[in-house]
């Protein structure tokens, strides 16, 4: 053989090798020899369970290749004699080191990094460990790809290897982690990250973080699941301090840092940041002197690198232009006097409301960080947008997302400002809260003239006209998909401008815009020929829009709409369409425009006049999700669609009466709908009321195993036996919503311990009390609660043990809660303190004394206060909005106003606040007979005035409702 002669020639040596792993010797013992010569053919897979492996290896090539076998075989020891060596070593990372030796291609991942590396440094393999080296130094460059395909474990291991050998990768490990901190922290292993290798990175220059929340959540978790003593906290001494410190706290946002008062680790940091940000959002100037002292402005820094691809500063009232502009400057522990007085003068000027175009913007050198695409600045309402995108062209010349969500200043007309200063952005939301007064929804009793806003100018600048609201140029705007949702300041004029500039528009929302027409969506849809989703809920959505979309769109003639073949109209290609609540579509065109949409993915009619023969026109198979609730379809029309659709994961029925069957429409006890979802359909999200029942839910349960939305309503009797069962069949629910439901303590017990994953509960009007039982279960993942009508019982001492074991709320609502007093703000305020939504209604005296503790809820948005004692000052919504900085809808009763009124703010002292509703009640006497002993009087609802903001103007509109 040939193998015999290269031996007794000297060319070959039998490496005999021995895995370094002692298990390994209590398996399969056979002898297995392999040769070199077909290293291309080693299956590395079986042959690395081998504990011992006799290779044929030619002796030249291991002494060149090796300074290991070179000594060992070419040397003055006695093995160089020898036929046979014997190596002790990892058997896995030995063939594979063999392989690169005798010429095959090296594979190099994080998991057989280190072993490579100690293989070939060992044996002294210069040209592995070379390669080595370089893979790591490529993978951890700035060019490498994202996401990293690398394993954070496997990166630690080699970080503590290279601590304890001295080797100098340390600096390109921590580097690279502190560049991708976002996807380090969102390991399943970070929490085993070592202490010394986090607070390096956190420390680094280069540290890039979505958003001061982001790292400072990261770290937080990381306390919590290292302060075991046997765990590595034990052993960093006073270093927790040292890298909360790392931390900006005047850079947080508002909600986060009010809800981490309660947290171990940070109630003091958390503190000081509240403070911090609230005095930087209620200062009317930016004096950059007064912040800092004239010092250091590293703690108003934001972490903005050239590696940031996502800036996060939603929910940061403190954010204003100057402190936006001063992190896009040259970064210094100092800024010169001069910038200093120009930041300073634009925060005045900005304050006057001077026109920006005024403004001489090349005066701040601004930088540029070409990574950054998405720029999230919702809920600042301290930034002046407008001035802002002036900034964003300069330094974010490839943004191409921008979420700038309940931002009122921003005027609308200004919209074509933005597409032309920033040509590449595709995606814009300018969401804000959607008006109560919806026409169809309301009964109007009065309004009043609107009252403009009023822009104040120096004696020096020239009074000019207003400028029309888009100036065109040949230049058309990228921009695929627009959130304009309760936008009121937005007119037909905005959207023909909107569909001559953005022909690339495929996504529109348009929900709750209420100043627009019919006729005027129905030329954006003409227009933009792209358009696949349309959100156009509550608005005047109605004919003309059916007829645009039906309409063939390469022939705009009277005869498109009769051809046969629809499959070139908008209807067709559409994707998504909301058009709930639109009462200005009949029957005929709503069966017209559903018997097109063959593509629809989303489809919302909630509120229309929709029938049965609409459903059964429509012929579509892609349907995800259905809303119908409010309509007149029945369970078999609905059945038909599901049927016909089996990747739906949403339907929404709630209030459709006529899901109600007679028994011949029965097959066995389970309605037809709830037959055919639960064999065709695997649901995540499922809202019912009329006609479902505890049979109905057996008949589903193959359909909600992975539900993650459960609502049931009005009309749904699932009684205890079905609610019991809802945990089983629903072993993933995040959201549990019942209204008028026979709910005991031990169903809410039930839910509360079974449901890991709950995060929004909701009892509303529900029939069976309950006791302080529940307020005992834990629940630390859910976030929304409402009890409303159901725990007239509760008391304060309820009301904390609650507190104590739901302490993440961030949204409550308590309704019907009499035995509730004033001492319940304490708890609230304590208990709660990042709450950004609280509605408190008839709940006993809370208010009685006044509004006291409950203002140290400072990152509430949503407030309502409603009968729940007289006792609330007369200026209170005023003082509401300056002590809450992110406060933008209050709710308030006249019954609860100390002195019979309260004041109504004005433009200047409404800060953020978008929407004020004052109910106002009539007292009707309560008689059974004739009553000698005085007349006995109750509070019924007599109007609402609701009072909405937006850019140009405030809207005074008094309805019947109780909104």
């Amino acid at each position: 053989m040939a193998s015999d002669v290269d031996t007794a020639d000297g060319e070959t040596v039998i490496l005999n090798c021995i895995d370094s792993d002692g298990s390994k010797l209590d398996g399969d013992h056979e002898e297995i020899v392999i040769s070199t010569a077909e290293v291309s053919q080693w299956d590395l897979t079986s042959l690395s369970h081998r504990p011992i492996i006799k290779i044929k290896a030619n002796r030249q090539r291991l002494i060149q290749q090796s300074s290991y076998f070179h000594g060992l075989l070419s040397g003055s020891f006695s093995e160089s004699c020898f036929d046979s060596i014997s190596i002790h070593w990892d058997v896995e990372s030995l063939l594979s080191m063999l392989r690169f030796i005798f010429g095959c291609s090296m594979d190099i991942t994080s998991e057989n990094f280190l072993p490579l590396y100690e293989a070939s440094l060992f044996f002294g393999v210069d040209k592995l460990l070379l390669v080595c080296q370089s893979w790591l130094e490529y993978v951890t460059s700035e060019v490498s790809i994202w996401p990293p395909q690398l394993c954070l474990e496997d990166l630690v291991h080699i970080w503590d290897y290279g601590r304890e050998n001295a080797i100098d990768f340390i600096p390109q490990l921590t580097g690279y982690l502190a560049r991708n901190f976002i996807w380090m922290a969102s390991c399943d292993s970070f929490h085993n990250v070592p202490f010394e290798l986090l607070l390096s990175c956190v420390k680094q220059p280069c540290l890039t973080v979505d958003s001061e929340k982001h790292l400072c959540d990261a770290i937080l978790l990381w306390l919590a699941a290292n302060t075991n003593p046997s765990d590595r906290l034990s052993s960093t001494g006073d270093a927790r301090p040292e890298i909360l410190t790392e931390i900006r706290t005047s850079l947080l946002s508002l909600p986060f840092a009010a809800g981490k008062r309660r947290c171990p680790f940070f109630s003091k940091f958390a503190e000081r940041s509240v403070v911090a940000i609230c005095s930087l959002a209620a200062s009317r100037t930016f004096i950059l002197a007064d912040i800092l002292g004239g010092g250091d402005c590293n703690q108003l820094r934001i972490h903005l690198t050239e590696y940031t691809k996502i800036l996060d500063l939603s929910g940061c009232p403190q954010i204003n232009l100057p402190l936006l502009l001063l992190n896009m400057l040259p970064s210094s522990n100092n800024l010169d006097k001069l910038l200093m007085k120009k930041l300073n003068q634009l925060s005045l000027k900005l304050e006057h409301h001077m026109d920006i175009s005024r403004i001489s913007w090349e005066t701040f050198p601004v930088l540029t960080f070409e990574a950054v695409q998405v720029v999230d600045v919702s809920n600042c309402p301290m930034l002046h947008l407008e001035a802002a995108i002036e900034f964003f062209s300069k330094s974010f010349p490839s943004l191409t997302t921008l979420k700038a969500a309940y931002i009122l200043t921003f005027k609308t007309m200004k919209l074509y400002q933005l597409l032309q200063r920033c040509p590449l952005l595709s995606d814009i939301d300018l969401t804000v809260d959607s008006t109560p007064v919806i026409p169809a929804k309301v009964s109007v009793i009065s309004s009043f003239p609107a009252v403009m806003l009023q822009i104040s100018t120096s004696p020096n600048d020239e009074i000019r006209p207003d400028v029309p609201a888009f100036h065109f140029s040949r230049q058309l705007s990228n921009i695929t998909k627009l959130i304009l949702e309760g936008r009121t300041d937005f007119y037909d004029s905005d959207l023909q401008n909107i569909a001559e500039c953005c022909p690339s528009l495929c996504c529109i929302n348009l929900n709750a815009c209420t100043s627009i027409t019919d006729s005027g969506i129905s030329i954006l849809v003409l227009k933009c020929v792209e358009l696949h989703s349309i959100f156009a809920c509550d608005t005047s959505f109605g004919h003309n829009c059916v007829l645009s979309l039906c309409r063939n769109i390469s022939r705009l003639d009277a005869v498109a709409m009769k051809m046969a073949d629809n499959t070139n109209s908008l209807a067709y290609k559409l994707q998504i369409l909301h058009i709930g609540g639109c009462k200005g579509i009949n029957e005929t065109s709503l069966l017209e425009l559903i018997s097109q949409t063959q593509r629809i993915r989303s489809l919302c009619l909630r509120e229309t006049q929709l029938v049965d023969n609409c459903l059964y026109k429509f012929s579509g198979s892609s349907l995800e999700m259905l809303d119908v609730s409010d309509t007149k379809v029945s369970c078999h029309a609905v059945g038909h669609v599901v049927r016909g659709n089996p990747l739906l994961k949403c339907l929404i029925a709630r209030g459709c009466r006529h899901l109600l069957q007679e028994e011949n429409d029965i097959l066995g006890n389970s309605p037809v709908l709830y037959y055919e979802l639960g064999k065709s359909c695997n649901l995540e999200e499922i809202s019912l009321g009329w006609g479902f029942s505890f049979f109905s839910l057996e008949a589903l349960r193959p359909a909600i195993k992975m539900l993650r939305t459960f609502i049931v309503g009005l009309g749904g009797s699932l009684g205890k036996d079905g609610l019991k069962l809802v945990p089983t069949f629903c072993p993933w629910l995040e959201t549990l919503i019942l209204y008028f439901q026979v709910v005991s303590d031990s169903v809410v017990r039930n839910i509360l311990e079974t449901l890991k994953n709950l995060q929004v509960l909701a009892l509303c009007y529900c029939f069976g009390e309950i006791s302080s039982l529940i307020f005992q279960s834990s629940a630390p993942r859910l976030r929304k609660l409402k009890l409303e009508r159901v725990s007239t019982q509760m008391t304060n001492d309820d009301l904390l043990i609650l507190s104590r074991n739901c302490m993440n709320l961030t949204e409550l609502s308590l309704v019907g809660c009499k035995r509730l007093n004033s001492e319940s703000q304490d708890t609230i305020s304590n208990g709660w303190p990042g709450l950004i939504s609280l509605h408190l209604e008839d709940c006993g005296e809370v208010t009685a004394q006044g509004v006291t503790s409950l203002m140290n809820c400072q990152a509430l948005e949503d407030l309502l206060l409603r009968h729940n004692g007289l006792g609330i000052d007369r200026n209170f919504i005023i003082r509401a909005a300056s002590r809450m900085p992110l406060l933008r809808k209050v709710a308030v009763d006249v019954c609860d106003a100390k002195d019979g009124d309260f004041d109504l703010p004005d433009f200047p002292d409404r800060n953020f606040l978008h929407i004020v509703k004052i109910a106002r009640c009539n007292l009707k006497r309560r008689t059974l007979g004739s009553t000698k002993s005085g007349t006995c009087t109750t509070p019924v609802h007599a109007e609402t005035l609701i009072l909405t903001w937006d850019s140009r103007k405030l809207s005074r509109t008094v309805v019947k409702e109780r909104l």
